[in-house]
C-alpha cells in the first residue's frame, strides 16, 4: 500500500511539473499521456506479477505451490473452475486431478487417464492458449473431448526437465468477456514461476527417493524414524508403529526370468503400498527387497490391520510382464514403540526384523508382531491382543 501511494505521490508531481502543465493538451492529443499511463498499467501489473510469482516460489511443498497458483488466477480471474491435471511421479503417466471453484474444491466430471497426447505439442509451444485453438492445433478429438465436456476455456502446460508434469485447465472468467492476449501473457508468466517452483520441488524430492520405486529412500526413512524417535519420547499418550516387510523368494524372479522381471515386482509393490498408507506414513524401499512403513501415531491393533492389508493386496495383485509370473508374496514384521518402550532407532529397526525374521521361518506370506520373547516364546506369553487379532494360520502375533 504505502508503495502505492508513492507511486500516486510521484504521478502527481509530474503532472504538477510547470513544462507538463503548460503542454498538457498537447501531449494528451498526440497520445502521450494515454502511452504514460498505459506504462504506469504495466509497471503495476509487473509487480503484481513478480509479487504473485515470489510468493507461489516460496513454497516447496507440491500442494502449496497448487493452492497457491489457484489462489492467484482466482483473484486475477475469477473462473468458472480451475481444474490441475497433474502427473504426481514424473516417471509415470498416472495422474492426479483437482478441481476447484469460488477457490474451493470440488469434484469434476473430467475421466482422463493420462496427459500423453498433449506432451509433444506443448514442448513445441509452451504457452497457454485458447483450449479452441488447442483442439484445432492437436487434431485428436479422443483426447480432446473430456476437456471440452467440461467447458474448458484456457489450457495452460506445466513444464519441466522431464518434459510436462501437468496442465491447468481454466474455465470461462464470470464476465464472459474471454481472455485478451495481456490476460494469457500474465497467465504465461505467472506460470514461469509455478514451473520453477515445481522443479525445485522435484529436486529435493528427487534427493529423497528410490528411483527405482519412487517410494522414499533408505537415508530419508531413518532421518523420520529419528524425529519419529524425539517426538514419542516427549509424547506422553501416543504410539507409534514400524512395519518391515520383505520378498519372498525374490532371487527367483531375477533368475528366472531376469532383471527387469525383478524390477517390474518391485515397482507393483510400491504401487500397492502407495494406494495403502495415509499422507502422513512414511513408506521406503530400505535396500534390495525390503520395504518399511513408518505409521506416525498408530497402535498395535492398527499397524497389524495395515500390514495384514498390505500382504493380501500384495499376494492378489498382477504383475505386468510379457510372461504370467508366479504369485509374489511378502513377509512382514512389526514393531509398535511408546515413551515407556526405552529403545532407539537401531532397536526399533532391530525387533522389526526379528519379527520378520519369523514370518520368514514360519512358511513366509505372514505377518508377526514382535513382542518380548519373540525368539523363544514362553507358552504363557499369549496376550489379549494376540486372540484378537489371529484368524487363521496366515496370521502370526507372537
Amino acid at each position: 500500500m504505502e508503495e502505492l501511494l508513492k507511486e500516486d505521490d510521484e504521478e502527481d508531481e509530474f503532472l504538477a511539473s510547470p513544462g507538463i502543465k503548460e503542454n498538457l493538451n498537447l501531449l494528451d492529443k498526440i497520445g502521450v499521456m494515454s502511452y504514460i499511463n498505459s506504462l504506469y498499467r504495466s509497471i503495476r501489473c509487473y509487480k503484481s506479477l513478480l509479487e504473485k510469482g515470489l510468493d507461489i516460489f516460496n513454497y516447496t511443498n507440491i500442494n502449496e505451490i497448487m493452492n497457491a497458483t489457484i489462489s492467484q488466477i482466482f483473484d486475477q480471474f475469477m473462473p468458472s473452475f480451475i481444474a490441475f491435471v497433474w502427473k504426481p511421479i514424473q516417471t509415470r503417466e498416472d495422474i492426479t486431478i483437482r478441481a476447484y471453484k469460488d477457490n474451493k474444491p470440488v469434484e469434476i466430471n473430467l475421466h482422463v487417464d493420462n496427459i500423453t497426447s498433449f506432451e509433444e505439442f506443448f514442448l513445441k509451444y509452451p504457452k497457454p492458449i485458447h483450449f479452441e485453438l488447442l483442439a484445432f492445433q492437436l487434431s485428436n478429438e479422443e483426447a480432446i473431448k473430456p476437456y471440452r465436456e467440461i467447458n474448458t476455456e484456457i489450457a495452460v502446460p506445466i513444464l519441466g526437465p522431464f518434459g510436462l508434469y501437468g496442465i491447468i485447465l481454466i474455465g470461462n472468467k464470470s464476465d464472459n468477456d474471454g481472455y485478451s492476449r495481456d490476460e494469457l501473457f500474465f497467465l504465461q508468466q505467472l506460470i514461469s514461476f509455478v514451473s520453477q517452483a515445481i522443479k525445485n520441488h522435484l529436486h529435493y524430492e528427487h534427493s529423497l527417493r528410490d528411483v527405482k520405486t519412487s517410494l522414499y529412500n533408505h537415508g530419508f526413512f531413518l532421518t523420520r524414524l529419528n524425529e519419529e524417535v524425539s517426538r514419542i519420547k516427549r509424547d506422553e499418550i501416543h504410539s507409534s508403529s514400524l512395519i518391515v516387510m520383505d520378498v519372498d523368494k525374490f532371487k527367483n524372479f531375477n533368475d528366472t526370468y531376469g532383471h527387469l522381471a525383478g524390477d517390474s515386482v518391485l515397482e507393483s509393490i510400491a504401487h500397492v503400498i502407495r494406494h495403502s498408507v495415509r499422507a502422513g506414513d512414511i513408506a521406503s524401499r530400505f535396500g534390495g527387497e525390503e520395504f518399511t512403513i513408518l505409521l506416525p501415531q498408530t497402535d498395535k491393533i492398527t499397524a497389524w490391520n495395515v500390514a495384514e492389508r498390505l500382504r493380501i493386496s500384495v499376494s492378489e495383485m498382477k504383475v505386468a510382464w510379457e510372461n504370467p509370473l508366479p504369485q509374489v508374496t511378502i513377509s512382514i514384521g512389526i514393531y509398535t514403540f511408546d515413551k515407556n518402550s526405552f529403545v532407539d532407532v537401531n532397536d526399533i529397526i532391530h525387533r522389526a526384523d526379528e519379527a520378520l525374521y519369523i514370518s520368514k521361518e514360519r512358511g513366509r506370506n505372514l505377518s508377526t508382531m514382535w513382542n518380548p520373547g519373540i525368539i523363544n516364546p514362553h507358552p504363557d506369553e499369549a496376550c489379549s491382543i494376540e486372540k484378537l487379532m489371529r484368524n487363521d494360520s496366515q496370521r502370526e502375533l507372537i
